[in-house]
């Protein structure tokens, strides 16, 4: 196997978004003694999210237990009222004096470790700073418990797209890639930290808030009503929701036995949530390609309110306003790469998107519609001159994620290393991918290198063409 040299981060601009000013709830602790304790970064090492996660902690499981009021017809302001309890089980893994979780636009109002009160400050606009007293050792697990409270508006992504906690009139949407889970919730907001999870999300009665995994049930009482969903499938922050609504749900077995729950808008037609009824012939399909459908559950979201994109949240693909056939297929691929298997860095997306795009290319092909062939024929129509060449998608930057090249230029590659390396070695690569790191995150050197093991083919230079090469390929 050949050595591969990849430069997977070199030379992206840095972005940081901060939607509210540093705020500060208690006085900074003593110091603690010597060397050996220190403070837990406050950042996972991501180059293009730098505060994102959190370094010295490992969560293994967040219970949330959210109250919210929606802000009611015009002419109120569209601001919620969000109060939250989140109880997470984490273990640090080098020795703390302090560690950090991802809080923004909220405020904590107090801070336990098992049971303890602690200092605590929020600072930077996303870091809330706890000092552990006592301090804790690599490989202790605590409890820590935040209550906080506040405001809650429409949050923007560093692309200026709504993301997080979007109030609605009604509710919320909450769609937080990459970054925006700590609108909502104190987290360590980054893939590489996934933990397990369960809601107890209390709303107004008549509204429904949905979130990821099985619904446990429901009671109403004094004019409120709390939801309890229970997610035990290890997930990323950013792929969890709690959207809230005017929501009727749907639920179904699909012909392999996996349990889903539709949350569909009653505000809405039928036919914006028509193609939702392809999902059991698609997770027939796309577990003839990619193995076991790898949750506890599936469904999707369909709410008359916007966000202006589809996401795959975990277990619950949230769709705005229309579930278009394309997009169902496209999300449903996500639950396999992209959730199942997350990026170990953000610049590793293009596998995220490229494989939902390109498996939206194989259902349609199974559909009797354009063939891959034909649907990579067409990418590679568009002019070497075309502004679509010019972005390296193994290294998009951060204000790049979503840049259509990374859609569709990433399919093109797959299909390009599908014909360099045989059906047989490809789709074998594809199956060995998801079981081997099922349930984590994956980086592009490692696929890399996989595809080139399996093939038993020098790959550098296609990948050095198709990811790293901001032109149009043309000899691989």
């Amino acid at each position: 196997m050949s050595t591969l040299h990849r430069r997977l981060t070199a030379g992206a601009a840095l972005g940081v978004l901060t939607l509210a000013p540093a705020l500060t709830t208690a006085t900074a602790a003593p110091d603690g003694p010597g060397p050996r304790y220190t403070e837990g970064a406050d950042g996972a090492g991501d180059p293009y999210l730098p505060l994102a996660g959190n370094g010295g902690i490992d969560v293994r499981h967040y219970s949330l237990d959210l109250d919210y009021t929606p802000p009611g017809p015009d002419p109120a302001p569209l601001e919620g009222w969000l109060e939250g309890t989140a109880t997470l089980t984490l273990t640090a893994t080098q020795d703390l004096r302090s560690f950090n979780l991802d809080l923004r636009g909220l405020t904590a109002t107090e801070v336990r470790v098992d049971g303890k009160p602690m200092s605590f400050a929020q600072e930077q606009g996303n870091e809330l700073v706890v000092q552990s007293r006592p301090m804790l050792k690599t490989g202790r697990t605590v409890e820590v418990v935040v209550d906080y409270e506040g405001t809650t508006t429409r949050p923007l992504d560093l692309e200026g797209a709504l993301y997080g906690w979007v109030t609605t009139r009604d509710g919320a949407i909450v769609t937080s890639q990459p970054d925006g889970a700590a609108t909502w919730f104190p987290t360590s907001d980054h893939p590489t930290d996934k933990a397990t999870y369960d809601f107890a999300i209390t709303v107004p009665e008549g509204l429904v808030a949905v979130a990821n995994g099985l619904l446990e049930g429901s009671r109403t009482a004094d004019g409120r009503t709390t939801w309890w969903w229970d997610a035990p499938d290890p997930m990323a922050a950013y792929l969890a929701t709690a959207t809230v609504g005017n929501f009727e749900l749907h639920e179904y077995t699909t012909a392999s036995g996996v349990p889903v729950i539709d949350a569909v808008d009653a505000d809405l037609p039928e036919s914006a949530s028509a193609n939702l009824a392809l999902t059991d012939e698609m997770m027939t399909f796309y577990e003839g390609v990619f193995g076991p459908y790898p949750f506890v559950a599936y469904g999707a979201i369909v709410d008359d309110d916007s966000v202006g994109y589809a996401l795959e949240t975990q277990t619950r693909s949230f769709f705005s306003r229309t579930a278009r056939e394309g997009t169902v297929a496209h999300e449903l691929v996500h639950q396999w790469i992209g959730d199942d298997v997350a990026v170990e860095r953000w610049a590793d997306i293009w596998h995220n998107e490229g494989w939902a795009t390109y498996g939206t290319w194989l259902w349609n092909e199974e559909q009797g519609r354009a063939t891959a062939d034909e649907a990579f024929q067409a990418v590679m129509d568009r002019p070497a001159t075309s502004d679509f060449w010019q972005l390296e998608i193994g290294d998009p930057g951060p204000l790049n994620l979503f840049h259509s090249a990374i859609y569709s230029r990433s399919a093109a590659m797959l299909h390009a290393l599908r014909t360099e390396i045989g059906d047989d070695h490809f789709f074998t690569l594809t199956r060995t991918w998801l079981q081997e790191h099922a349930g984590g995150t994956a980086s592009t050197q490692e696929y890399m290198e996989m595809a080139e093991e399996i093939s038993g083919e020098d790959l550098d230079h296609f990948f050095e063409v198709w990811l790293f090469t901001p032109e149009k390929p043309t000899d691989w």
